[in-house]
């Protein structure tokens, strides 16, 4: 069994008592951000602060501007330049393995910076955080970072995170979505991918299906009244001409990188999942498949909807779910290939979820990836859920993979040593043989306690 502490750079860096304490935890490797999205982070342990406002994202290694093409990610201000090898160096001092933390495509600096490259739903919204692998510079950027990764950071294993589109759940500032009522299926339509690279991808009456689901409008007879989709230079359309009106829904995911759902049943990221069937029915897709007539407001019905994307997408589900997976598979085969090629004897462990219709930071896998060495499954909501989602990554791995959980240590999980140790039990018999920990730099003193007795107790 192979345990695994979350960490931030600056958890470590001006903190002498770090590695130790993160030693003392039962760990036999760190994952260490190298590149990661914005943050609010509280830091209970550092002897110069309490709070760290990360209002961008940024990469915690040196940049060298001759290794980057168009994308080039942002240097740090609130820590050194530097952080990661100074972490780098202070844990592996006592003894620690250290992992590579990379997020990819979850960046909001270079999305705002470049609104050509990211993704949009289909009413045109943009999702700023959000870049899009459909586009080579996107997939350039993250091969990029990787190799730069590998070369100067000399890490003992890297972790790929966000390895794919991110999708509709995002925390961001003063996130206001959640009257809408939403439903996860609705929020996983909102992430379908219509930017100028995507929306030529999929079958012509995608765009209005979705639209129509969505809204839960009443289908008009044959008019084509489709939205059309971002213009060329990347702008966002003005407002639907059938009256519908754009929006997001919430994503209440605790700090850190939002975890994703397994089925319809989950609720939203980051929570403790329980049965979702307020607002959903089992309404036949058909019902939903029409644009409305021009000019009129739709009759939105929050109490009926699809049960399941397929359902909403009817008989163009099989060809929108192989369209989307392919851009996460091309992403995840190009950067396979430059890390073995850079560094061929360093592991890779990939977040993943095996469901098709997965968003955020566990990208879809729903037929595996042989050639990684770590597949890690979210295990964040309900245990019962999170360990048949494990249970099948286990299916989808090759005789020598490993599947870890990635395990929440903060609220709303208690800081109880019996309780956490009766879910990493429930996970290892799901067919995890590694934990994920997450995050030995956000938990209190009292969270750590606890999560080193549960360790202790399932050795």
């Amino acid at each position: 069994m192979v345990n695994v502490a979350y960490l931030y750079p600056w958890d470590v860096v001006g903190d002498p008592s770090a590695p130790r304490r993160l030693a003392d935890l039962g760990v036999e490797a760190v994952a260490l951000a190298a590149s990661y999205h914005s943050t609010r982070a509280a830091t209970p342990y550092h002897p110069a602060h309490r709070v760290l406002d990360v209002p961008y994202p940024a990469f915690y290694l040196p940049i060298r501007p001759s290794s980057w093409s168009r994308l080039v990610p942002a240097a740090p201000t609130w820590t050194p330049a530097d952080a990661y090898l100074q972490a780098r160096d202070a844990l592996k001092a006592v003894g620690l393995q250290v992992h590579a933390w990379t997020v990819l495509t979850h960046n909001s600096h270079l999305g705002a910076a470049h609104p050509d490259l990211v993704v949009r739903n289909a009413f045109g919204d943009a999702y700023p955080y959000a870049l899009c692998p459909s586009h080579e510079d996107v997939i350039e950027y993250c091969e990029n970072l990787v190799s730069e990764i590998l070369n100067l950071g000399e890490p003992d294993g890297l972790i790929l995170e966000a390895c794919g589109p991110m999708g509709f759940g995002h925390t961001s500032v003063h996130e206001k979505t959640s009257g809408a009522d939403w439903t996860p299926t609705d929020t996983d339509l909102l992430s379908l991918c219509f930017c100028t690279n995507c929306a030529p991808r999929y079958p012509e009456p995608a765009r209005s299906v979705i639209r129509n689901a969505i809204d839960r409008t009443t289908p008009a007879p044959a008019t084509d009244n489709t939205t059309p989709g971002p213009a060329a230079d990347g702008t966002t359309p003005g407002p639907a001409t059938d009256g519908t009106m754009p929006g997001s829904a919430t994503d209440n995911s605790t700090t850190g990188s939002a975890p994703d759902r397994t089925t319809a049943t989950s609720v939203t990221r980051g929570t403790t999942a329980t049965p979702v069937t307020s607002g959903i029915t089992t309404s036949s897709a058909k019902d939903h498949t029409t644009a409305n007539s021009a000019g009129s407001t739709p009759a939105v019905q929050p109490s009926t909807g699809p049960m399941t994307v397929d359902q909403a997408l009817g008989d163009l589900a099989d060809e929108v779910r192989e369209i989307r997976t392919a851009l996460t598979t091309t992403l995840r085969q190009r950067l396979i290939s430059v890390a073995k090629r850079t560094a061929p004897n360093v592991p890779i462990t990939l977040h993943a979820n095996p469901d098709p219709w997965a968003t955020g930071a566990f990208a879809p896998l729903p037929a595996g990836e042989p050639d990684v060495d770590v597949l890690v499954g979210n295990c964040w909501g309900d245990p019962a859920t999170d360990a048949a989602r494990l249970t099948r990554l286990g299916e989808l791995a090759t005789a020598s993979q490993r599947v870890g959980a990635y395990v929440l240590a903060l609220p709303p999980r208690p800081a109880d040593a019996e309780v956490l140790a009766d879910q990493l039990r429930t996970y290892s018999k799901a067919g995890a043989t590694e934990f994920h920990l997450y995050h030995a730099g956000l938990a209190s003193p009292q969270r750590l306690q606890a999560l080193a007795k549960a360790l202790n107790l399932c050795r």
